[in-house]
């Protein structure tokens, strides 16, 4: 695939997210290739271009609050979500600033909780902090701000676990044949009873 196709499917899939809310999912899944081609080139770690590195390291640690690892799973930094949302961040102004911002607004909102910045606070500190942004029920002048990040933060956190080699591969276990299969006993007995047989 040429740069400029590469360039083409990351703007485009930016401004779509940005402008009508809605993700198409071959060019995430795309994106999730061109990220993990600049790791290579980088020597495989991914070095952020649109957010600086406490800001990455912050997102990072915030997707892993939205996805985490749980009963063996992957977690939103093994499907990569932060480099994902960088990427696409670095080709639109638009969401960078909301990124940029938003992170911004939730080292603030940390500070005045007592903390150095999000990521110093301790656990409960930064979820009830995220339970707080998470509800629009709870919007106030203070929290509107910190309410439409993490709106647009669990989306894409969503959006890119799920479009991810790993993320597909939590929800598609594979065709399994099942050894056996017990039909209820209320599906034999409404049977029965519509047939006529009981």
């Amino acid at each position: 695939m040429s740069e400029i196709s590469r360039r083409d499917i990351l703007r485009t899939l930016a401004s779509t997210i940005v402008s009508a809310g809605v993700i198409d999912r071959v060019a995430a899944h795309e994106v999730h290739a061109i990220v993990d081609q600049a790791a290579r080139a980088a020597g495989g770690a991914y070095t952020p271009t649109a957010l600086s590195a406490h800001e990455f390291q912050t997102l990072d640690h915030l997707t892993d609050l939205i996805v985490p690892a749980e009963n063996g799973g992957p977690s939103a930094s093994d499907a990569g979500v932060a480099a994902w949302i960088d990427m696409l961040a670095g080709v639109n102004d638009k969401l960078k600033w909301i990124y940029t911002s938003g992170l911004k607004w939730l080292d603030d909102a940390m500070r005045q909780e007592g903390a150095s910045d999000f990521l110093s606070a301790s656990h409960t500190q930064q979820t009830a902090m995220l339970d707080r942004i998470a509800y629009q029920r709870n919007e106030t002048p203070e929290l509107a701000p910190g309410i439409e990040f993490f709106r647009w933060t669990r989306r894409m956190t969503v959006d890119g676990f799920y479009t991810s080699k790993v993320g597909m591969s939590d929800i598609y276990l594979g065709n399994t044949a099942s050894a056996t299969y017990v039909v209820p006993a209320e599906s034999i007995q409404y049977a029965l009873k519509r047939s006529g047989l009981a």
